[in-house]
């Protein structure tokens, strides 16, 4: 009984970061690449922890997959997080590429490593 209870909280707690949201308000594939507006600007101290380590991550260039592999959330909740931080300005979402060039399939191949190491 009792693991059956943490695997329920584990699975319903990351959405209490989102507040229950589900959907972000910026169109956020997988592959979107997300990067801090500005490289100077520290997080804001009310922050929470899973937001200041997305920002912290965006340090460089990053996508979605990677990102939400990375903090070992949900792909919802992070899209939910990232597009917070874009309404605060603290983060910059890059148009969303199509993988018709060369250097797109470079990330489409970064993306789906991301997505590998979230469902190692």
């Amino acid at each position: 009984m009792r693991s059956h209870r943490r695997r329920r909280r584990a699975r319903i707690r990351p959405y209490t970061f989102t507040g229950g949201r589900t959907r972000s308000r910026h169109p956020l594939m997988v592959q979107t690449l997300v990067s801090r507006a500005d490289e100077r600007v520290e997080p804001p101290r009310n922050l929470m922890p899973e937001s200041e380590r997305i920002y912290r991550l965006c340090a460089q260039v990053r996508s979605v997959a990677e990102i939400s592999a990375e903090l070992k959330l949900p792909l919802g909740v992070t899209q939910v997080l990232i597009s917070d931080l874009a309404d605060q300005g603290l983060v910059y979402i890059h148009p969303t590429i199509t993988g018709h060039s060369p250097s797109e399939n470079q990330v489409l191949e970064r993306a789906l490593r991301g997505l590998e190491r979230l469902f190692q």
